[in-house]
């Protein structure tokens, strides 16, 4: 029964995620990437104090050197993928940066020498495939929004695989104070250097922003953090690929955006091999258990 309430809690991440990228688009008419980023981060870690303000009392050493590595991750990831929105369609930003699941595996083996399965080996090569149809150009170039969306989904995989090895060890929602908390102190910092605090904003950049601190942000990731004590790694980059999914479909709906039929290609490429590197592991293990019984 845990294991489906994690599962629930991913898709609802899943779900609001997808969201995202239509909101954080009419964000940015009237905001920078930055002041997005600042915006949404110190709004939802005011929201955490304000809820669960007693943890801090007992935070460990432990769980704030984690949550400042997972929320120095999470800025960087955030900021180049906010910053290719600029440059770059809501349904490309999504698939592109549902990438990080493919990516995950290779870092287990990097950093843990997990061997690499050979479906997840397909799926990578798919996956660039993939990649190839949705973002090169005419003149077979990949423009600059594509590729920072490309390189936050390197960030988001280091964000997955550390808050699934962190988690198991630490309070969930300690560490997504400590990981907010440390997001919004790097953002103010940037806004400061850059002397780019707002002094006054639209009301739809005000929707939006509440919208991403509340939903996008607060709820989507203490959904995350503590889904992951129930669910394995696994199940969970397949649920949460998903929000690729819903953003194209949010984004059609909503923005009206026109899909190409090369996009739609490299987006099912893409999807195609997120399902080779994460569910047939799954199976050949339910093989296995069953041949055992």
């Amino acid at each position: 029964m845990r294991q489906y309430i994690g599962d629930g809690m991913l898709l609802i991440t899943a779900i609001v995620w997808g969201s995202g990228f239509v909101v954080t688009a009419i964000a940015l008419n009237y905001l920078t990437a930055y002041q997005v980023m600042a915006g949404r981060f110190v709004l939802a870690s005011i929201i955490l104090i304000i809820l669960f303000g007693n943890r801090i009392k007992k935070f460990t050493r432990s769980v704030v050197w984690k949550g400042a590595i997972l929320g120095a991750i999470l800025y960087v990831a955030f900021a180049l993928q906010t910053v290719g929105l600029e440059y770059t369609t809501p349904s490309k930003n999504a698939f592109l940066t549902a990438v990080n699941v493919v990516i995950v595996p290779i870092l287990a083996y990097f950093i843990y020498k997990r061997r690499i399965d050979r479906n997840e080996v397909i799926g990578s090569f798919i996956a660039i495939i993939g990649i190839g149809f949705l973002s090169l150009q005419g003149s077979m170039t990949i423009n600059i929004g594509d590729a920072l969306t490309l390189a936050c989904a390197v960030g988001f995989a280091f964000d997955i695989f550390y808050t699934n090895h962190f988690v198991k060890k630490e309070d969930a929602i300690s560490l997504t104070i400590v990981q907010f908390m440390t997001a919004s102190f790097i953002s103010v910092i940037v806004l400061l250097a850059q002397r780019d605090i707002p002094v006054e904003m639209e009301k739809e950049a005000i929707y939006s922003l509440i919208y991403l601190a509340i939903f996008s942000t607060t709820i989507a990731y203490l959904c995350q953090n503590i889904a992951f004590k129930y669910t394995t790694a696994t199940r969970g980059a397949i649920i949460l690929s998903t929000e690729s999914f819903f953003g194209t479909i949010l984004s059609v709906l909503f923005l009206k955006e026109v899909l190409t039929v090369p996009m739609v290609i490299g987006a099912l490429l893409i999807m195609m091999a997120i399902l080779i590197a994460e569910i047939k592991p799954v199976l050949k293990k339910r093989k296995v258990v069953r041949d055992a019984s």
